[in-house]
């Protein structure tokens, strides 16, 4: 069933363009990315959203919203929201590896295939942290000019305070792979255990607010390219975590973190933040790892003062 939302009509209103670009992968090889390119393509800031695991970009649409329908005062702004390799409507990497490295070489490779002009600003939710610290600590290091970081995964997850529901989900991951196809399938795409998963992130009170998050949890979060995707996406997430790479990141940095995170708990974040060499923490307080569907306002009014704070500079 599908659940309208106070966004819908906001959403259907904002200009938007469906594209697509051919993007190299390490291996030489290249695989198609979908690409939803919102605002003003003439604007001197271009923003680019990375999304989290299992998710596409239907999942920030609703900051998206909250960006371009913001204050008329601030500058106009141009949005690129990919979906991932191998989820939502974009291939699986060729050679059907899907790891932190090939994610991160990807997001390298989309930004030279699309060349934005003017001020570059990259910004990844969840796994999508991970994704973005990873290139922006690279060697040949992300062109970006500022980095947001949206419930960055700041700790390892394997080790943190829910480490036994993190190991009992590896055990789901690797069952959906190895098992037989028919069944594999039926695992990774139950809507109940879909359900159970939505139900633990979301921390709002709003029952309306809750059914549209498990509508957009069952609606997007089953759309992936085959079960070893998800098993290799799954791996890279919970093997990895910001921390590895934040002191190599020399971008001004926002990271914008939720009090009620059970993915990664709050004092992670303020100790993530002494990691960077220059990176500012904005707190949303009664909120869980869904900032993006749950409090998008705040988020975009903490994105927007971030971006005019360091255009200012």
């Amino acid at each position: 069933m599908i659940v309208s939302s106070p966004y819908d009509k906001l959403l259907q209103s904002l200009p938007v363009r469906e594209l697509t670009a051919s993007v190299p992968g390490t291996d030489g090889q290249s695989s198609d990315t979908r690409y939803w390119d919102y605002g003003d393509p003439a604007a001197a800031t271009t923003l680019v959203l990375v999304h989290g695991f299992r998710g596409d970009h239907h999942g920030l649409q609703l900051v998206v919203a909250e960006l371009l329908n913001g204050d008329p005062q601030t500058p106009a702004l141009r949005i690129l929201a990919p979906d991932l390799p191998g989820f939502g409507e974009s291939a699986a990497f060729p050679d059907g590896v899907h790891s932190l490295a090939a994610y991160a070489g990807w997001i390298q490779g989309f930004l030279g295939v699309i060349a934005p002009t003017g001020r570059l600003v990259v910004l990844g939710h969840s796994f999508g942290s991970i994704v973005v610290a990873a290139a922006a600590a690279a060697a040949d290091r992300l062109t970006a000019d500022e980095i947001i970081l949206v419930n960055p995964i700041a700790a390892p997850a394997l080790s943190g305070p829910r480490g036994v529901l993190t190991r009992l989900a590896v055990f789901y991951y690797w069952a959906g792979a190895k098992l037989p196809e028919r069944w594999g399938y039926a695992l990774l795409q139950n809507r109940a255990i879909v359900r159970i998963m939505s139900v633990s992130m979301a921390k709002t009170r709003n029952p309306a607010l809750r059914r549209w998050i498990h509508s957009q949890h069952d609606r997007y979060f089953s759309a992936f390219a085959n079960r070893q995707v998800v098993m290799n996406a799954f791996t890279a997430s919970v093997s990895h975590d910001v921390s590895e790479f934040a002191a190599c990141i020399l971008q001004p940095t926002l990271l914008i973190a939720a009090d009620k995170d059970d993915i990664t708990p709050l004092a992670a974040q303020y100790r993530l933040q002494t990691l960077f060499p220059n990176a500012r923490l904005r707190v949303i307080d009664n909120v869980g790892h869904l900032i993006h569907y749950e409090q998008p306002k705040p988020a975009a009014v903490f994105i927007r003062e971030f971006m005019a704070e360091e255009l200012a500079l």
